[in-house]
């Protein structure tokens, strides 16, 4: 419609200026055009142009004008060459009045209209002059006919109807295509979010030639790949931790009856099955805790709280609690390290991923159960590195150890039961941080897992340097220390 409206409106223009504007612009149009060959037949006199002569008769000849040029010697008279027109003579009865009006306007130019008693017909006389020196007067008259522009404007008319019908019907045609071509992928586009809508992620949206819609498809396209995506984890992780779930609430229950029905009178195997479900009941609350960080990382409502600390000595006192497994089953933790490597980070949450990655090599580490924390300085950073002698993960399985709940079809030793996210946890600890972070590994000969943090500097202030600093104004102090 709105294409329509605007091809009915451009030919309601093109009609007024052509039918309107034609009779009523004529003359003027006229009007300017014999001021335009008056000023060059005033500039050429005045160049002492050697063609004058035939000029003016070119001139004449090209734009059906009647010129006369009257001096003190005569008149000379320039006329179109054609026995069907009227002779230039005829008009000399008007150079008189022609002359008189030049005299009153000081030479300035005039014009009048001279009818010929047939009716719509007249004739633009004009005048001009070209020398005003005494003796040497020359003045220049030019005749115009006006011819009538009834039988035009007729013309006219019959062609911008034909042509306003056939230009309507094309443009109404060519309005529907447009608005079919364009509104139909529009259509397609919101029946198949429709499908979306109810949960099938495996639609596809197509596009056509028009470049703005084949961004719109390809972005919905992408908004359902992504939901498809998100759609999956979310059942996954469903799926994941019922499965979680499912085991240590069925430990705690069978072994809270062996309890009741068996065990209640014997206290070894009471406290035996008493450390059990005390056993699951940490494990549940770890996976509810692993569960609620991650979720909060996720959600950037997690802050960090950044310090300068010695990741070394974080390090060491975090290998202590490892010592009973150790002692009773026979683990060998290998820590290297060079001193004073001060990073910048969130210290607990560091002591965290320290964790997180040496739990995963004890899961994960050879018959040998030898597990590596190497900690070195490379250039402004600090770098800790975490490697066992297992079984190594296949190079394709790479990119997925960092995912909630997966796991490597790898064997392995596992001696605590884990939550299957405490490699999420650290990848989304290290993002928070900035750091760089990764994971080497070979099939049958081991993986390393390392992250690199930023060296820090631990600022040494002196008593007598902090002495200097405060003022010995009593007031000031008493101010400073409260």
């Amino acid at each position: 419609m709105y294409f329509l409206g605007f091809s009915v409106v451009a030919f309601l223009l093109i009609w007024f200026l052509q039918i309107y504007f034609l009779n009523n612009s004529y003359e003027t149009m006229k009007t300017k055009e014999v001021s335009r060959i008056a000023s060059m037949i005033s500039h050429a006199y005045k160049q002492n142009d050697e063609n004058l002569t035939s000029s003016i008769q070119e001139l004449s000849i090209n734009n059906d004008f009647y010129v006369v040029m009257e001096s003190t010697s005569g008149y000379l008279f320039f006329s179109p060459e054609s026995e069907s027109r009227m002779p230039v003579y005829t008009y000399m009865t008007h150079a008189p009045q022609l002359k008189a009006m030049l005299e009153k306007s000081h030479g300035l130019p005039v014009s009048f209209k001279i009818s010929s008693g047939m009716e719509k017909y007249s004739t633009l006389a004009y005048g001009c002059v070209l020398d005003s020196s005494p003796g040497r007067e020359l003045y220049l008259y030019i005749f115009s006919p006006l011819y009538p522009v009834t039988s035009t404007v007729n013309i006219l008319k019959n062609q911008l109807l034909q042509v306003t019908l056939i230009t309507l019907i094309i443009a109404f045609i060519l309005s529907i295509y447009l608005a079919s071509r364009i509104s139909k992928p529009l259509q397609n586009m919101t029946a198949t979010a429709r499908e979306m809508g109810k949960g099938n992620y495996n639609v596809k949206f197509e596009g056509n030639s028009y470049s703005e819609i084949n961004r719109l498809a390809a972005t919905l396209n992408t908004a359902a790949y992504e939901l498809g995506m998100a759609d999956n984890r979310q059942k996954d992780l469903i799926a994941n931790v019922s499965h979680d779930l499912k085991t240590p609430l069925t430990m705690i229950r069978s072994y809270a009856e062996m309890i009741r029905d068996l065990s209640g009178d014997n206290p070894e195997k009471r406290n035996a099955h008493l450390k059990v479900i005390i056993d699951e009941s940490e494990r549940l609350a770890q996976l509810v805790s692993d569960m609620s960080t991650i979720s909060a990382m996720q959600m950037h409502r997690m802050k960090l709280e950044k310090s300068v600390f010695d990741l070394t000595e974080v390090t060491a006192g975090l290998l202590a609690s490892y010592d009973i497994l150790a002692e009773q089953d026979g683990y060998d933790f290998q820590f290297s390290a060079q001193k004073d490597c001060l990073v910048y980070a969130d210290e607990a949450r560091i002591k965290q991923v320290i964790s997180n990655l040496t739990s995963n090599a004890i899961k994960y580490c050879g018959e040998d159960k030898v597990i590596l924390i190497n900690i070195r300085k490379i250039g402004k950073k600090c770098r800790l590195e975490v490697m066992d002698h297992g079984p190594g993960i296949k190079p394709e399985e790479l990119p997925h150890v960092w995912d909630r709940y997966y796991k490597t079809s790898s064997n392995y030793v596992r001696p605590t039961e884990g939550t299957g996210l405490g490699l999420s946890i650290v990848k989304e600890i290290l993002t928070l941080h900035h750091a760089n972070y990764g994971v080497d590994s070979k099939v049958g000969k081991g993986t390393c897992f390392w992250f690199e943090l930023e060296a820090g500097r631990r600022e040494k202030e002196t008593s007598r340097d902090r002495t200097k600093e405060i003022p010995q104004d009593p007031e000031r102090i008493e101010e400073i220390q409260e």
